[in-house]
């Protein structure tokens, strides 16, 4: 079992740095914002894999009644937010700026149960709640490059990937599996982007792409979508087979890889100032895996 979930999480930390390197790269270095159309295609390709793969056998996706669809809504609502939203932040961010804020959801989960669910919340967690709270509050002042879009949009993000894991943890949603929740997802969003495409202005905006029909465009979209369906699988297999305490330091080990490749392979300018923020929140991220590994059961 150990070298199964070894395997899992060299899989999915190889997935994360995949599947962010290639986001980067065309939203960034390609500059395709359209994010209706590149997200919408994503969700397109995971959807289809999902479906070819739950035919074939390979994942198993159960017939869910309509009461337990409807309640899954919300979050699928809450799932395109955080895809659209994330993507016009990464557009515009450097990855470790953006994970870090990424993170920064946590807070509100930690808060959340703490205000709202009465939970015994751990000191180990609410110590890695400040630590995350201060880094990203301190982190707009001392960025070099600082966007307001670019925090705007990774503002809202965080506020969906908090709501959304809040979600997860209700009763409600506990009939359907974690394939189920993410085929809904897939097949909400598809519909949801394909159907704003147009009122948003990204068809007509990617009409006029300069790189439309460059080869490298195409090969890097093709790659987005089958490495962000990648990702979803191996997530999914990591959960299934490591404790929470696991998953939370494989997860700190991809972010941590994928921050330090993206500063190397894209350009861009970090301050002493802003690295220290970007370690203050690394060292939240530390205190929340031991926080976890500390509440697993042995």
């Amino acid at each position: 079992m150990s070298v199964r979930r070894g395997l899992a999480g060299l899989a999915f930390c190889a997935c994360f740095l995949a599947a962010h390197l290639t986001n980067k790269y065309v939203l960034s270095v390609l500059k395709f914002t359209c994010p209706t159309l590149f997200q919408g295609w994503q969700t397109l390709v995971g959807g289809l894999l999902l479906h070819v793969s739950w035919r074939l056998g390979w994942v198993e996706i159960n017939s869910s009644s309509r009461y337990n669809v409807l309640a899954w809504l919300p979050a699928s609502v809450l799932f395109v937010g955080i895809i659209y939203a994330g993507s016009r932040a990464l557009s515009r961010l450097a990855i470790p700026v953006f994970l870090t804020l990424h993170n920064a959801a946590e807070v509100i989960v930690c808060g959340h149960g703490m205000c709202f669910r009465k939970e015994k919340t751990p000191p180990a967690k609410i110590c890695s709640a400040l630590l995350l709270l201060a880094a990203v509050g301190s982190l707009p002042f001392n960025d070099a490059q600082f966007d307001p879009d670019g925090y705007f949009w990774a503002v809202i993000h965080l506020l969906c990937v908090g709501a959304y894991k809040i979600l997860q943890k209700s009763p409600k949603p506990g009939a359907l599996s974690d394939i189920d929740q993410q085929y809904l997802n897939y097949i909400f969003s598809v519909a949801f982007l394909a159907s704003t495409a147009h009122p948003t202005g990204d068809l007509l905006c990617a009409r006029d792409f300069p790189l439309l029909y460059f080869y490298g465009f195409h090969s890097s979209c093709c790659a987005s979508g089958l490495l962000g369906f990648l990702l979803t699988l191996s997530a999914l297999k990591l959960k299934s087979l490591a404790a929470p305490g696991q998953c939370a330091a494989w997860l700190l080990l991809a972010q941590v890889t994928t921050a330090g490749c993206s500063v190397l392979l894209f350009e861009g300018i970090l301050t002493r100032a802003a690295v220290g923020c970007l370690l203050l929140g690394g060292l939240g991220e530390i205190v929340l895996v031991f926080a976890e590994r500390r509440g697993t059961p042995r």
